[in-house]
């Protein structure tokens, strides 16, 4: 469907930051669109697990006045920016899409929170999340709905800040990735996420699911509205040891440029291997346009994921339940079935198996890493499945197979760490977006967002929207 001409709130984050710079709108203006949307469309679609109108406001209020003192902060000052309801936002509850949390009210801000703030961001409300970050939905918290088609699967668990990106209930959201949740949602609702290298981004202020796995990034409309707001929110953090001490590109310029020249990688039989025609397609597509941009295509080998496929389920689920063990143990009757099955599997592995999984995951790393000495980029599917409805979801539990299809794209590079960006790239038969995904080496998110915004230059899919106008 075409983007509903005139809207405002449907524009790129960069293009509404620059009008915001230039003047043309004022922040405020941008913020009151963006709440009425928000108001029109949210109860039909329940991408909010708390919208914070009047703080909204009082924030585009002082940031006008800011810019119009001559002191602009950046691309996303005056931007309304949602945040996953795992973010800690000082006074505002954080619940983690959990019951056991509904009462949690913090008294700072996360990291990830604070820093958007610095950028001169508008925190414009949390986002719907599954419970606690794993694979469903607390059965006290209604779900978000796929704003293409309410009978499709959303993704998770960040599928409330990718519905919200998607539907243009804000201009980008902070998202996180344990297992696919910046990745699936993206794909699912025809939006980009950006999945950083492990450590890039603070978990200071963040409800862990499993340590070091977890994922902080972004969800946007364009690749290059993703980089902008990676770039503001990564970076080292006394208060998080985990993050990185490395240097953050100016991912704003990765426009600039081209791709000519940079390898981009492919596994014919890994890209095909079970995979659905449609999706095949547009993976080929792809390519051709990456070629077309100068880019090299090379064929490579990637390493046999199964193993860490299979061993991502015990990996998460004993992190999981020394995250819970406490309020596990004090409140289990406030755990919905998924989350509470997955903390008992955890605390039933032994530590021998559980090292020998840490000790696979090290030499599966490195087997990764291994391929960008000859590769900048790969090109891969993000699920092997055409868009999934919701029925079809409903029967993974009982096909094992199946879970293992969906997670063999999108699991690896969580055991493995590396970074990955999901751009929209076709439309399936029935009218549903199709994603791809590309992986780069640790810490080379500026070659991600590169090849993504090259890609968006030449291509319309990130331009389409769902007809909510």
């Amino acid at each position: 469907m075409a983007m509903v001409s005139g809207d405002l709130t449907l524009l790129s984050l960069t293009d509404v930051g620059d009008r915001i710079r230039r003047g043309d709108v004022s922040s405020f203006a941008v913020t009151e669109a963006q709440l009425s949307r928000i108001a029109r469309l949210e109860p039909g679609l329940h991408a909010y697990a708390q919208v914070m109108d009047a703080s909204a406001l009082e924030q585009a209020k002082v940031a006008d006045e800011e810019i119009a003192a001559g002191r602009h902060r950046g691309p996303l000052h005056g931007v309304p920016i949602a945040v996953k309801d795992l973010c800690w936002v000082e006074g505002v509850p954080s619940r983690a899409g959990t019951l056991v949390h509904r009462d949690f009210i913090p008294d700072e801000d996360a990291t990830v929170v604070r820093r958007l703030r610095q950028a001169g961001a508008i925190i414009i409300g949390k986002t719907q999340m599954t419970e606690g970050a794993y694979s469903d939905y607390h059965p006290a918290i209604t779900p978000s709905v796929n704003p293409w088609n309410a009978d499709y699967w959303t993704g998770i668990s960040s599928s409330g800040s990718a519905v919200a990106a998607a539907a243009g209930l804000c201009f980008g959201a902070i998202a996180s990735d344990t297992g696919g949740s910046i990745r699936w949602p993206s794909a699912a609702n025809g939006v980009t996420g950006l999945k950083p290298t492990w450590g890039r981004v603070s978990r200071h202020g963040v409800f862990d699911l499993a340590p070091s796995l977890d994922h902080i990034g972004t969800i946007a409309r364009s690749a290059m509205d993703a980089g902008i707001m990676l770039a503001a929110i990564a970076g080292s953090d006394p208060r998080d040891p985990t993050a990185a001490a490395q240097s953050v590109p100016d991912l704003a310029s990765a426009s600039r440029g081209g791709i000519g020249g940079l390898r981009v990688g492919f596994d014919p039989r890994w890209n095909s291997e079970d995979v659905e025609p449609q999706t095949q397609a547009a993976l080929a597509a792809a390519a051709a346009v990456f070629f077309d941009l100068g880019a090299l295509m090379v064929e490579i080998r990637f390493p046999d994921v199964s193993q860490a496929v299979s061993d991502w389920v015990p990996n998460c689920a004993v992190e999981a339940a020394a995250v819970h063990e406490r309020d596990f143990a004090e409140n289990r009757e406030l755990y919905g079935p998924i989350l509470a099955g997955v903390i008992e599997m955890g605390r039933a592995v032994s530590e021998a198996e559980y090292q020998q999984i840490l000790l696979r995951r090290a030499i599966f790393r490195h087997e990764v890493e291994a391929l960008f000495a000859t590769v900048d980029l790969i090109l891969t599917p993000v699920q092997p499945f055409a868009p999934l409805t919701l029925a079809a979801i409903a029967t993974l539990g009982e096909q094992p197979d199946l879970i293992a299809r969906l997670q063999r794209y999108t699991c690896p590079l969580d055991m493995s760490g590396h970074p990955a960006l999901t751009l929209p790239a076709g439309v399936a038969k029935d009218g549903m977006p199709i994603g791809l995904q590309l992986l780069a080496g640790q810490f080379q998110e500026l070659k991600l967002v590169r090849a993504g915004a090259a890609f968006q230059k030449h291509t319309t899919w990130h331009h389409r929207h769902p007809g909510h106008g």
